[in-house]
């Protein structure tokens, strides 16, 4: 399998349905990458998955690129890209663009993936110019949280309008992709068919070009926070937690280690 390139990703708008998965961690990178999906991305949803924070908001450029370098390390085929963090570009273009660089640089990802629409335009185009991929992400934008009041369905009613003017406003400004999260599902539907680039959805119904889900959620690993939009194909909280259980029980009674676990 050869490895996947933004073009290729463009390319396939229209053809095939596109696959992407966080990861955070060379281990479960390697597995990704073994099984063949297209784009792994290292989510600012570090913060709440692995770091223990109650939100995306604290997530520094340092961490991500901590992060994002072991994901690369585990990856051979699969196109990375590293999330940028809030306020590593909200100040200006040139904070952007030399964030987007040094994160690029460091951690070997191949493109990066910033949230906001309109109001972000710019900023997308000036990381474009300098020869740096971006993934756009508009409809919830979990940076925005507070503004927003919460995790909340984006593009109901009188907002749709915003949204499809957010969309067009990250395909003219160079994106090479652009994630929906949280929009409804016929909303979603009208954008992809209105982009010209691939859109990858994440609660924003089937008709996207592709999807993501944070692994820690498919994987069953994030406890009882569910969105709707999560489908768990394992239980590995449990999985772990048996076998966790199993080897204290061992210890406890002297059964680990026997024999066969120890040198002679």
């Amino acid at each position: 399998m050869e490895h996947i390139t933004v073009p290729y990703i463009k390319e396939q708008k229209g053809k095939r349905k596109l696959i992407m998965l966080t990861a955070y961690d060379y281990i479960t990178a390697s597995i990704l990458d073994e099984q063949g999906i297209d784009m792994i991305l290292v989510g600012d949803s570090v913060g709440t998955t692995m770091l223990g924070y109650p939100n995306t908001i604290p997530v520094t450029v340092e961490e991500m690129i901590h992060h994002t370098k072991a994901v690369v390390k585990g990856t051979k085929n699969a196109l990375v890209i590293i999330d940028m963090p809030f306020m590593s570009y909200q100040e200006g273009i040139e904070q952007a663009k030399r964030n987007a660089g040094r994160m690029m640089k460091e951690s070997l990802a191949e493109a990066v993936k910033l949230e906001g629409g309109q109001n972000m335009k710019d900023t997308i185009k000036a990381i474009v110019d300098i020869d740096i991929p971006v993934m756009g992400h508009i409809g919830l934008t979990p940076q925005s949280i507070h503004r927003m009041g919460g995790y909340k369905v984006q593009g109901k009613g009188k907002d749709a309008e915003k949204l499809i003017q957010d969309a067009l406003s990250v395909e003219e400004a160079g994106a090479f992709a652009i994630v929906l999260e949280c929009v409804p599902r016929d909303l979603a539907k009208e954008i992809t068919q209105m982009l010209k680039i691939p859109t990858i959805g994440i609660g924003a119904g089937p008709d996207c070009d592709g999807q993501v889900l944070v692994i820690y959620d498919l994987l069953g690993l994030s406890g009882d926070f569910r969105p709707k939009f999560v489908k768990k194909y394992a239980n590995l909280k449990e999985e772990i937690a048996r076998a966790v259980k199993a080897y204290m029980d061992e210890v406890k009674e002297g059964i680990f280690p026997d024999d066969s676990h120890s040198f002679h």
